[in-house]
This record gives C-alpha cells, structure tokens and sequence, in this order.
C-alpha cells in the first residue's frame, strides 16, 4: 500500500461512490475510478487493499492506481472521478511570419541532391534557418495541409 497518498473515504463518499457503480450511468471510466477508491479506502470498514491487488480486481496497470489515489488526495472526489480538460484552445506552433516562411521555402527550388522537398527536409531547414529553434515533421505536414499546398 502507498503510505504517501492514503485513501480515506468518508460514509457519505462511499455511498456516493457505490451509487455511481450501482446505477451504471457513469462514464466507464468513472466507474473503474470509483472501484479504485472504493478498494483503496483505509478508513473503518473500508478494505484498504494493495494496489497490485487493485489493478488486478479492477483490471487497470498499478500506475492508473497511484495516479488515483494521487489525485484524491491532492484534488479531492470530484478530481479523482472527473478527466482533466484541456486549458484552452491549443497554442499555434507556428505564427504568421513562420507559416510565410514556410510558404516561400516550399515554393523554392528543391535543395541539392534532392528531387522535392521533404517534410524532413522542410523542417530541418527552418531550423537551419533559425526560424524556429525546433520543429516536428506533423507540424510542417498540417501546416501545409491547411494552406492546401503540396511539397513538390
């Protein structure tokens, strides 16, 4: 048992919790969260079980155990049972000027020794030419994808 983050569910948690499994409406993976508690709690009455034997009785990896004790003890219930959303929408790799750079360098002639230009390609050059300090492959393809240009 992880002494770090102990589990200690009050009667009106464990009900709540129970409920949850009982009824079937929530979210599967809210479920197997609640089962996780539920076995995990160390308070009067509560089984207080390992997390190997956890995992094993709710079918999940000893990480996804910890990862939920972890998260009742710093976040309480709801933070335990509820995914985390993402903050936002998600942050642009590459602004205006870069995308323009990127533009120009697709519409240039391939580099020498090779035929067209690679997403590869594409990618180490902006780094060479420090337009960006680094760049994935996925990130030139979608941004080219989105200006419905080709690489050749």
């Amino acid at each position: 048992m992880n002494k770090k983050y102990r589990v200690q569910l009050t009667p009106e948690q464990r009900h709540r919790l129970e409920g949850l499994i009982r009824t079937g409406n929530a979210p599967a993976r809210t479920q197997t969260h609640a089962r996780i508690l539920l076995k995990a709690d160390c308070a009067e009455g509560g089984p207080a079980c390992n997390d190997d034997r956890i995992a094993s009785a709710c079918e999940v990896s000893r990480p996804t155990v910890e990862r939920v004790r972890r998260a009742f003890v710093r976040k309480g219930l709801d933070g335990a049972l509820q995914r985390k959303r993402p903050d936002g929408p998600p942050r642009r790799k590459l602004d205006g000027a870069q995308e323009a750079q990127l533009v120009a360098l697709t519409c240039s002639g391939a580099p020498e020794g090779a035929e067209r230009w690679t997403l590869a390609l594409l990618a180490d050059k902006l780094v060479e030419l420090k337009v960006v300090d680094s760049i994935a492959r996925e990130t030139v393809r979608s941004t080219l994808k989105k200006m419905n240009l080709s690489r050749g």
